[in-house]
């Protein structure tokens, strides 16, 4: 089942051109019904897509009015649950209620490192693009690749 937002807890992020939802999502499937044209409803996020959706949670967990809901998967929540987290700054709070009306809640940290301290570049060489023709140019961390013998090729 893919993602659906309720309409009901849905604020389209304050009015902004574009909701977190929107921003966050893969595939590109979550769109502002900014005049209730599509929806019925004003200022509200939606699935454009259903059929398309991963059912990757990324909008579930980036919304911050918990106003999109999804399937929650059969290996942590059984048949008739529901699973709704909860981001904070550095942890995700999963809250899963069983069908009984039993509550779970499990806490996951966010990232270990803090946000924006990451260089990827940081032990990289600059790129030199008058290299760039090179044979091997992307391949310098293992043998350089030679050039083949064309007498060697298979022709039909």
């Amino acid at each position: 089942m893919p993602t659906f937002v309720r309409t009901d807890k849905c604020d389209g992020c304050k009015g902004q051109d574009k909701t977190a939802c929107m921003y966050i999502c893969p595939h590109d499937l979550m769109k502002l019904d900014k005049d209730g044209c599509e929806t019925g409803h004003a200022m509200r996020a939606f699935n454009q897509e259903p059929e398309q959706c991963w059912e990757c949670y990324s909008c579930v967990k980036i919304c911050p009015q918990q106003a999109i809901e999804c399937r929650a998967y059969a290996d942590i929540v059984p048949m008739g649950g529901s699973v709704q987290p909860l981001r904070g700054t550095d942890s995700i709070v999963w809250t899963i209620k069983f069908r009984n009306g039993n509550l779970k809640r499990f806490k996951f940290p966010i990232r270990t490192t803090a946000e924006g301290s990451i260089d990827p570049y940081a032990d990289k060489a600059a790129a030199d693009l008058s290299k760039i023709g090179n044979s091997g140019y992307f391949t310098t961390n293992f043998e350089p690749q030679k050039s083949g013998d064309p007498s060697k090729l298979i022709r039909k």
